[in-house]
Formats: structure tokens, sequence, C-alpha cells
């Protein structure tokens, strides 16, 4: 019996996380809020995700109350073409906005190639791909950077590793990612990240993931000193040379009876967070 798919091939994903707490002279209401719409044939993939951070505080002193706002905004679209059983050809747009990182408006627009040692056929047990990625990043900055402009046009590369090996108890997947800057080599960073999605139930999965990165190329910190507020609550991004990360979520898929399953070709978009693309 032929099995007739309503969605037309169309998934969707919808995750919240709501928190809040409060205290006599504190409170804080934090809401995450992220949207997956993807299609996934054997020879096209695409997929778009819409991210949403507000995190809100208010201290109360002397009865003087101090809000504090940190936003995040994030759209990340991926389109993928079948080459061959080995090769893919795609494109990785991302746009978004943060408060943290200076961001008013924020986009990087990267052409990109994939090849698998294992044949994409294979994908349902195990992958290894190799993916290179080329292109423009603009940047429209809030305050005055650390480099004393407030935009800025770049170029850039990026290659990324993954291994991934999919069960019926679900999947894993652990990745390492290097980019840089074409207009001076030693802007760099380095990215180890883990992920596993346990199947629960029909639908219902939970997933894990971690990562650490090495970091040199904050061309987005604002100039100036930071003050107490901002450096104690995370209002503003600071310099560093490395990240540590980790996280736990549980996501609720419905729509259509296919999932990239069929189409493994650059990753999974948009589960490593942060906006852009979780490979």
């Amino acid at each position: 019996v032929e099995v007739v798919d309503n969605w037309n091939n169309w998934v969707f994903e919808l995750q919240t996380s709501p928190r809040f707490n409060a205290e006599e002279s504190y409170n804080r209401l934090f809401f995450s809020n992220s949207v997956n719409i993807s299609k996934i044939t054997p020879d096209i993939k695409l997929e778009m995700e819409f991210d949403m951070n507000n995190n809100r505080q208010k201290f109360i002193e002397d009865g003087v109350e101090t809000v504090y706002l940190r936003t995040e905004r994030s759209a990340d679209f991926l389109f993928v073409k079948s080459i061959t059983e080995h090769w893919s050809a795609g494109l990785l747009w991302d746009l978004g906005a943060s408060t943290n990182m200076n961001y008013k408006f924020n986009t990087e627009f990267m052409p990109s190639i994939e090849y698998d040692i294992f044949p994409y056929s294979e994908a349902t047990h195990r992958q290894f791909r190799f993916l290179y990625s080329v292109g423009y990043q603009y940047s429209n900055y809030i305050d005055t950077t650390i480099l004393n402009i407030t935009s800025e046009s770049l170029y850039k590369h990026e290659l990324r590793m993954a291994y991934q090996v999919q069960k019926k108890w679900g999947s894993a997947n652990i990745s390492l990612r290097g980019s840089n800057y074409f207009h001076d080599l030693s802007k760099n960073k380095i990215e180890l990240d883990g992920y596993m999605r346990l199947r629960i139930v029909k639908g219902l999965s939970l997933s894990v993931n971690g990562g650490i990165a090495y970091i040199n190329d904050q061309l987005n910190l604002a100039k100036g000193d930071l003050s107490e507020a901002e450096r104690l609550l995370r209002l503003k991004e600071q310099a560093t040379n490395f990240s540590v990360q980790g996280g736990v979520s549980l996501t609720y898929t419905f729509g259509s009876i296919y999932n990239n399953i069929v189409n493994p070709r650059f990753g999974n978009g948009g589960g490593g967070g942060g906006g852009g693309m979780y490979f």
C-alpha cells in the first residue's frame, strides 16, 4: 500500500524554554523560542530556523527600579543540492542581531561544498563529512568597536569536519570547525562540539550538547571599558580566548512522515544554536 504524505515533505519543529525567578529585590524573566521549517528530499534540502531570546532582569534598591535587557534574534537559511553519492553543493545564509555581541545587524552569505567519505546512502548508519565554505560577512554595530568602526564588510572561509552515527535509540555527532578572515589570517576560531539526541516516544526527543572553542576573532567587541552591570550580567560580550558550553533540550516534531535521514547533506540546520548551523 502506497503511503501518502499529506505534508509533502515539510517538517516543522517548535521549541520554547521560558524561565522565571524572583525575590524581594530582584526578578528575572527569560524566553527562548525557536521555529525550524524544512523540506527534504533525496535531491534537495531546504531549512529555515528562526530564534528569539529575551532576558529581562530587574533590580530594586531603596525603592529605585533598574531594568537590564539582553536580546538576540536570528534567521538561518540552508539550501543544498545533491550532486553525487559523495558530493553536495549549497548555500548558508545567516542574519541576526544581538545586544550582547554588539550587532545591530549581521549577515553571512557562504556558498559551500561538501564531501562525505561514506556514500550518502549509508547515512542511516554513519557519516564522515567535510564541508568548506567561503563567502561574505557584513556587520553593522550598536557601539563603535575596538577597531574604531561602526560597520564593515569582510571575507572569510571555514572548514568543518563531522562524524555521526545513527541508531534506533537516536543519534550522536562530533564535529570540528575552523575559520578565519582573509584580511588577517590571525583572526581565527577553532571549535569542537558534541551532540546527542535520544528518542523518548514518537515525535518526542531529548537532546544533550556540549562544546569548547579557541577564540581569536572578536572583531565585534565594543570600544571602551564595560560597566560593572554589563560585566556581571553579561550584557556585552567580553574579550576571551576560549569558551565552554553545554545544554539540554526537549523537542517535539510533527509534519511530514519523512525527515533528514533521506538527505543528510550539510548536517542538521540550527541544532547548535547561537545564530548558526549546527554541523
